[in-house]
């Protein structure tokens, strides 16, 4: 992922500040749940290190992941939109080390500083434009190869 999808590296050094100061470290296991689809998104976090997969509930076939998040990268940015619902659920892959902040925290935050916010809007609608297009690319792979071997 190039840094421009990334949170923290991709503001500038005074709005980094002004982010982190709002964050704590937190560790989560390995196959520890971080979050359920449809849960209450009042948080997200930015991993250090480890790695998280991203899954849907699939009736009959439990959780199926459909990303793999690692250091660097956002993970949840419902807190963003009401209704402030994970669209996904998450799962430690390894042992993950964060950046965890509160959702409304930050909220207040890029409100009150109109220019501050703005960065961050963009910023996370780069990475969730970029997430979409590999999605997107995953899916016509997928397809393309099921149609192959029909």
């Amino acid at each position: 992922m190039t840094t421009a999808t990334r949170l923290l590296t991709a503001l500038p050094a005074a709005d980094r500040d002004r982010l982190m100061a709002l964050a704590h470290e937190v560790h989560f296991e390995q196959d520890t749940r971080i979050f359920e689809e449809g849960g209450t998104a009042d948080r997200f976090w930015v991993l250090r290190s480890g790695s998280v997969s991203l899954d849907l509930n699939v009736p009959g076939r439990r959780h199926v992941a459909v990303a793999t998040l690692g250091p660097g990268d956002l993970l949840g940015w419902s807190w963003l939109f009401a209704p402030h619902r994970f669209d996904f659920g998450a799962e430690a892959f390894s042992p993950v080390r964060a950046y965890e902040f509160d959702g409304a925290a930050v909220r207040a935050l890029c409100e009150s500083e109109p220019a501050l916010g703005l960065r961050v809007v963009r910023i996370i609608t780069e990475i969730l434009a970029h997430r979409l297009q590999a999605t997107r690319s995953k899916l016509i792979d997928q397809y393309a190869s099921r149609r192959v071997t029909s």
